[in-house]
């Protein structure tokens, strides 16, 4: 009989102690709400150079392709898609002691828009390449755009 009290005594310590941890599980249960916040970065501003040169652009002879790279600056916060590079005449520059009127209307810039379709990490750069320029051949003198020098724009989206 002294086993059975022992066995029923250890049973009812095991009830009383998982019922007290219940009960302090239940004591520490609690809910709560919060805020917080975050913020984004901003982009910053690539850099585009020219790798084609053009020269002897006349009257008759083939359009000449127009390439280039686009750069993220190393100090860059972070990537930055560009989708395209577009070129634009921004001015010509006639030659020194040519009289007569030579501007961006005596050439002919195609396919403008260059496709770059990449994320550019910090430090790196990407190619554009496809516009072409050529000189229009019209049917009057031309000879104010000897040696003119056709000055180009780029924008970067």
């Amino acid at each position: 009989m002294r086993n059975k009290k022992k066995i029923a005594a250890l049973a009812i310590a095991a009830a009383l102690v998982v019922g007290t941890g219940t009960a302090a599980f239940a004591y520490w249960t609690t809910t709560g709400s919060g805020t917080g916040s975050a913020s984004t970065g901003t982009s910053g501003t690539v850099t585009i150079a020219q790798t084609s040169t053009h020269a002897n652009l006349a009257p008759g002879a083939a359009a000449q392709t127009i390439s280039g790279t686009v750069s993220n600056p190393a100090a860059a916060s972070s990537s930055v898609y560009v989708t395209k590079v577009t070129v634009s005449i921004s001015s010509v520059t006639k030659a020194a002691n040519v009289s007569g009127t030579c501007d961006a209307t005596d050439y002919t810039l195609s396919n403008a828009d260059m496709t770059v379709g990449s994320d550019i990490a910090k430090g790196a750069s990407a190619n554009f390449t496809g516009a072409t320029i050529a000189f229009k051949n019209k049917a009057e003198n031309q000879d104010a755009c000897k040696g003119a020098t056709v000055n180009f724009s780029y924008a970067a989206s």
